[in-house]
């Protein structure tokens, strides 16, 4: 009776136990599964697939005895997934924190942070496999390869943009162009109206000199006719003399 009395309560928790576990693997394999079916955060990393085919190819080619791919190829392959990831990486750690604002406010729901927590996962596996292939490669460069592909990233944005204004040139040039013949005709327009405005000072100038000649010689002449003729008062003041 006393082996019956304690074999109950063990089987009873090993069952108990036996169907925990089996819950919990069949909810681990639908998570993962849930997991995998959900669209991923990022697009396709063409970056990295390149990469893998050009060392699956270098190996194919090494074992058939023929001409490998060139290391150089392979390290400016590797420079351009670090700087694919590099991007990633920047895009998560600025959509973190918004994202899980939303999440506590419910303006999202789980499957979405779901997508963004996988990305994240498999961005710091990325990480971390971009920087052993570069150690592969030369001692300590993995410590440095991000650094690379971030100047190399810069270069490439500063180069497009110089094309860019390159191509805008021609337009630019012909505004300009424009421009600078309208203000140059304003000007010629403002040099022909000063030239004109002294020549027409000149003949209001000679129009005024002639009238006051004509008004001068009318009052000369009035002035002789007024001292050859005396006036009538004066005679009767000399008679009573």
């Amino acid at each position: 009776m006393d082996w019956l009395t304690l074999v109950v309560p063990f089987a009873y928790l090993g069952v108990l136990i036996g169907c925990l576990a089996t819950f919990s693997s069949l909810y681990r394999r639908r998570k993962a599964a849930k997991a995998a079916s959900l669209e991923p955060w990022f697009p396709p990393h063409l970056q990295r697939d390149i990469y893998h085919s050009l060392l699956h190819l270098d190996q194919q080619q090494q074992n058939e005895k023929k001409t490998r791919v060139p290391e150089t190829v392979l390290k400016a392959a590797l420079l351009r997934r670090a700087a694919e990831d590099i991007k990633r990486v920047m895009a998560i750690r600025e959509q973190k924190q918004a994202l899980a604002l939303l999440l506590q406010r419910g303006s999202v729901g789980d499957e979405l942070w779901q997508r963004f927590l996988r990305a994240e996962k498999e961005m710091e596996d990325e990480v971390r496999d971009v920087v052993a292939e570069a150690n592969s490669y030369a001692p300590n460069w993995g410590q440095v390869i991000f650094q690379s592909a971030r100047e190399m990233d810069a270069n490439a944005t500063y180069r497009a943009r110089m094309e860019e204004y390159q191509a805008t040139v021609a337009e630019e040039r012909a505004w300009w162009d424009k421009k600078r013949a309208s203000i140059q005709e304003g000007f010629m327009k403002e040099l022909d109206a000063e030239k004109e405005r002294p020549a027409t000072a000149a003949s209001t100038a000679t129009n005024t000199t002639s009238t006051t000649s004509d008004d001068d010689a009318v009052l000369v002449e009035a002035e002789k006719e007024g001292t050859s003729s005396p006036a009538p008062g004066k005679k009767k003041k000399k008679g009573k003399k």
